[in-house]
């Protein structure tokens, strides 16, 4: 490219049909240098009539000055000084009008003249001032033979090489003043550079001035483009590389220029993306991501991927932080092993209570009430296991309450009741003896249950506690709304460990009040996860043992919190247990029945779960 053609040393927004654009450098306070410089030698400058020097010639010095005129025509020295060719056959011409050496030698010099003019045309893409030798051979022609057709074609030529000049000058002016003058739909200013540069072109095919115009203008465009994208509005982007595109169609500029967009659009996109991410990760910020997510939605194309990504990632993170719906998840104890599998059960909502009618119902699950969690919960899928409370114990020298005082309810085979038995703690089974590890831990108060809590929280430094009252039916409820979880009627197979017509204990003994026809194949606590989960992944939430929750006992629900928090006085001495257990009537393993029971309380029948806040 020639030197005078300097491209893109700084752009700006443009002008005319293209104004709606903003300009970049006046926005960004800079100043707006040149596109294309224009030096004063490019200017098409008038030339003036040629006048032959003055040349004397007299009968004494013909021959000499015959010789002379020869001599500079064979070195093609035409008309710059009195040596030259065609001054002296100018000057012989009139001294002797009718010699015919001097009428071939003139018209040998004209002849010459225009093939040093065609010569001067065809160099103008190289050399910038041939255009004017042109120009000044043309003059000349003219005074020596205006009516010659050879002349005359010259002369036209030289005409539509000085306006195509004259158009690549207006061209690179109006370039310079970003008035590119050409827009979306192929349009345009007849006076913007495009124009000029093309009405160059057909004054002059292949004139490589215009062809460098039209290429600076193409690319000060696309520079326009690049800035657009650079401030994340890949619109205007995209509009003006429509406009380059208008400029030189059919060559592979602007394509590339698409790729090259739809790459650093791409870029952006994941930049984004992964910024909004990093929020998430950070103590998850949702505000900070969500402002990623709508610059995000702002650039990127119609259902991006990464758009879906991050505002999945974003719903996610606002319902269960860094979890997802029905994760599992153990975590690390200081120096005790691991805490029990968690599942994140989901966010939602949910009729709590009694439904009015509600067969064997008291006024205590009344009235019912919509609670709606809007986030995610980490709920242990078992009851809490005696091997697991024993971490507890063997890790704190805590000393639950039946361990204290030295007895709690147990089942007396002889009798078929509970009664109190001396030596019973949390170590024991339902009927007093040694309890295996992957047994439900009974005979623990809700106070040891909450210590079991508060331990878990230490050890992690997270919030572990026992699951609100109405955090636990809903998970017992996992979205069924009928008088069971499972509905009505008795329990289908693999349910959970329920009162059932079919159970018989060690001595042949069987429940008076149970649901017909069910033998769960147990009498007393299941080892857990004996049977089956419910829809949130967790097992034995409506049989097994019954469990403590974080609420103390109120006799009804009216002026219960209506976002599910725990309805606590502080000193309460009464508490509420909920779920039915393996020695629950049927009526009391209704989804919606609950108990009002001493926090001191120990027994066979009750246990624990924890939730972990997420």
């Amino acid at each position: 490219m020639a030197a005078w053609l300097v491209l893109l040393v700084a752009c700006s927004g443009d002008h005319g049909d293209d104004a709606a654009e903003p300009d970049v450098a006046a926005q960004a306070g800079g100043e707006r240098a040149p596109i294309v410089a224009v030096g004063p030698r490019q200017e098409v400058a008038p030339v003036p009539e040629w006048e032959s020097p003055a040349v004397e010639v007299d009968d004494s010095d013909v021959e000499a000055t015959k010789a002379r005129a020869a001599e500079a025509l064979e070195a093609g020295d035409l008309f710059g000084d009195a040596d030259d060719a065609i001054p002296l056959y100018l000057a012989l011409s009139r001294h002797l009008p009718d010699d015919p050496d001097v009428a071939t030698g003139l018209e040998r010099a004209r002849g010459v003249l225009i093939e040093q003019g065609n010569a001067a045309l065809a160099a103008i893409d190289e050399d910038r001032e041939a255009l004017g030798h042109a120009r000044q051979v043309g003059a000349v022609a003219r005074e020596l033979a205006p009516s010659d057709p050879a002349v005359e074609t010259y002369l036209a030529t030289v005409e539509q090489a000085v306006q195509a000049e004259q158009a690549n000058l207006r061209g690179e002016q109006a370039l310079n003043q970003r008035r590119f003058g050409i827009d979306v739909d192929g349009g345009g200013d007849s006076d913007g550079a495009v124009a000029q540069f093309r009405a160059a072109l057909e004054l002059r095919p292949g004139d490589a001035r215009a062809q460098q115009g039209l290429a600076a203008t193409e690319s000060a465009i696309i520079r326009q483009a690049e800035l657009a994208a650079e401030r994340d509005d890949y619109d205007a982007a995209t509009r003006w590389l429509d406009r380059a595109a208008q400029v030189r169609p059919g060559l592979e500029t602007v394509d590339q220029a698409r790729l090259r967009l739809a790459r650093h659009r791409g870029a952006r996109v994941r930049e984004l993306r992964d910024l909004g991410v990093a929020a998430l990760a950070n103590g998850a910020d949702i505000g900070t991501a969500r402002e990623h997510l709508a610059e995000l939605l702002r650039i990127a194309p119609p259902g991006d991927s990464a758009a879906v990504d991050l505002r999945e990632r974003i719903e996610m993170a606002t319902h269960y932080g860094l979890f997802r719906p029905g994760q599992a998840f153990t975590e690390a104890l200081d120096r005790a092993g691991r805490g029990p599998e968690m599942v994140v059960i989901p966010h939602g909502a949910f009729r709590m209570g009694a439904a009015d009618g509600e067969r064997d119902a008291s006024d205590a699950e009344q009235p019912t009430r919509t609670i709606r969690f809007e986030r995610g919960l980490a709920v242990s899928r078992n009851e809490v296991t005696v091997g697991e409370f024993r971490q507890f114990i063997t890790a704190t020298g805590y000393e639950p309450r039946a361990t204290r005082r030295g007895y709690s309810t147990a089942y007396d085979e002889r009798s078929g009741n509970l009664v109190r038995r001396s030596g019973v703690d949390w170590r024991s089974d339902y009927a007093g003896k040694p309890a295996a590890d992957h047994l439900p831990v009974v005979h623990v108060s809700a106070h040891d249950a909450d210590a079991y809590a508060r331990w878990l929280s230490e050890q992690t430094g997270h919030t572990y506690r026992l699951p609100t009252e109405a955090e636990f039916e809903y998970m017992l409820r996992a979205g069924s709304q009928g008088r069971f979880p499972w509905g009505d009627g008795a329990p289908p197979e693999g349910a959970g460990n329920f009162t059932g017509g079919g159970d018989t204990s060690p001595s042949g003994r069987q429940w008076r009040n149970a649901f017909k026809g069910l033998d769960d194949g147990a009498w007393g606590p299941a080892p857990v996860r004996s049977y089956r989960a419910n829809a949130f992944g967790l097992h034995d939430v409506p049989g097994n043992v019954s469990e403590w929750v974080a609420d103390c006992w109120h006799d009804s629900y009216r002026r219960a919190p209506a976002d599910g928090r725990a309805w606590f006085n502080p000193g309460c001495r009464t508490r509420v247990v909920r779920g039915g257990s393996w020695a629950s009537s049927p009526a009391q393993t209704r989804s919606a029945w609950r108990l009002g029971s001493d926090a001191n309380t120990t027994n066979a029948r009750v246990g624990f779960r924890v939730v972990r806040e997420i």
